[in-house]
């Protein structure tokens, strides 16, 4: 080994040493790999459903039995539920007289998929759901005996009961619901908070074969797609959705999502929101109390933790001020001072631009100090450096040192910010930042964690 070769190894034995004594001797730097992400900011709120209903009278009395299931669409010649004056119907529907009913697979299907959505969306605190779970499983099966039943009218009218069984429809169209409460009527401007507890909520159902009196209710009609829901709501959360004017809404039963128009309502004991819909209606026409989010932010950008941001204080020079030069033709400006024979001089000082619009520029105030006078290019005029500002930002460790880069806040939660992406001095994605922007100061070397 020569003795250049000998002079070669040994620098890089030092180099190495010197490396691996600054790694033990700093305290390793955690990163964070820069993705693309959303932040939606919700919360959960209980609504009340308003919708156009009316009440469904019998015009007879007897025992009613239905044949729509609660839920469907009707026109108003289509026959939704029977009156027996003999009480006798329900013993001849179960006999099979009227004919043998054999499900589809399609309408098997249906069976199956109304038990999953139920199993999926049960709650042990709402135990009164059981019921409206088999109800409506009830009704599924006699729509299917209804279609024999229609099949087999001359068996029917043949019968003891001939002429003592009344077919009736509805006279309008719409969706068919089995339950009142009290609620058919009520206006956004009756709202209180009294009618959101769901203690003391009471709802009627006429089911299958009761006896009923004549002009008895016996359900109702939902005649409008057009709907709206109601939500108690806080005044600031109320200000920032009413200028919106549409907000997304996340519906907890179905996890469907669909945009309401928002009204504000003032009332006495607070402020209500309402948001009205012109679909889902079929999905939601039985339910009072309805469960949703309000995602009221899903912006989506540079996903960082709030830990990373830093602010740093810049000077401000005048876009006019500025120009390129230097050995690599960056930015920076001709800042005048005086030599050791106190001549005046003039030397082009390149600057780290984190900002700039068409009338400044926020650079690096490491590379001035306040009073030095820079000077506009191919002019005589001169000013002082003392303006200054601050800006938010993160550092960048991609090239082993704590490079500061500005960024531009979206929005942002407790715990994560969204920031605009491939801005022109700013970061883009995968880039490597600082997780704890206190940890460093700008253009420290970082020994890093993976």
């Amino acid at each position: 080994m020569n003795r250049i070769e000998l002079l070669i190894f040994g620098a890089m034995t030092v180099y190495i040493i010197v490396v691996i004594v600054m790694y033990f001797n700093s305290d390793p730097i955690m990163g964070y790999s820069v993705q693309m992400g959303s932040l939606s900011v919700s919360k959960t709120y209980t609504g009340i459903a308003l919708r156009d209903e009316e009440l469904i009278k019998s015009p007879y009395t007897g025992y009613i039995n239905y044949y729509v299931r609660e839920g469907e669409r009707v026109s108003s010649r289509d026959t939704v539920y029977s009156i027996d004056e003999s009480g006798k119907l329900a013993t001849l529907l179960n006999s099979g007289e009227l004919g043998e009913n054999k499900y589809t697979d399609e309408e098997l299907s249906e069976f199956r998929a109304d038990v999953i959505q139920y199993d999926s969306t049960f709650d042990c605190k709402d135990f009164s759901s059981v019921y409206d779970f088999k109800y409506n499983l009830e009704g599924a099966v006699v729509k299917l005996v209804n279609i024999g039943m229609y099949e087999s009218m001359d068996t029917l009218s043949q019968s003891s009961l001939g002429g003592m069984v009344s077919l009736c429809p509805v006279g309008k169209s719409g969706y068919v619901v089995y339950n009142t409460d009290g609620y058919e009527n009520l206006t956004p401007e009756e709202m209180n908070m009294e009618l959101f507890d769901r203690s003391a909520y009471e709802r009627n159902r006429i089911n299958n074969n009761d006896l009923i009196e004549k002009n008895s209710v016996v359900g109702k009609l939902v005649t409008n797609e057009n709907w709206s829901l109601i939500i108690p709501i806080e005044k600031d959360r109320a200000a920032e959705i009413e200028e919106e004017e549409y907000v997304k809404v996340k519906f907890i039963k179905t996890q469907e999502t669909s945009w309401g128009e928002v009204t504000i309502h003032h009332l006495a004991d607070g402020d209500y929101a309402q948001l009205s819909f012109t679909n889902s209606c079929k999905t939601f026409c039985a339910d009072r109390f309805i469960d949703i989010e309000l995602v009221v932010s899903d912006k989506r950008g540079l996903k960082i933790p709030k830990s990373a941001i830093a602010e740093k204080e810049f000077f401000i020079i005048p876009a006019e001020y500025m120009s390129k030069g230097g050995e690599r033709g960056n930015y920076g400006v001709t800042k005048e001072s005086y030599n050791e024979e106190g001549e005046l001089t003039y030397r082009f000082v390149e600057t780290t631009v984190y900002n700039s619009n068409e009338e400044e520029f926020y650079v690096d105030n490491s590379d001035l100090s306040v009073g030095e006078y820079v000077c506009k290019p191919d002019s005589t005029d001169k000013m002082a450096v003392s303006k200054s500002g601050t800006l938010k930002g993160v550092y960048n460790m991609n090239k082993g040192y704590a490079d500061f880069k500005q960024i531009t806040i979206l929005d942002e939660n407790d715990e994560y910010a969204i920031v605009s992406s491939n801005t022109q001095y700013g970061l883009t994605v995968y880039d490597r930042i600082v997780l704890d922007a206190a940890s460093v100061n700008t253009d420290d070397f970082i020994y890093h964690k993976q």
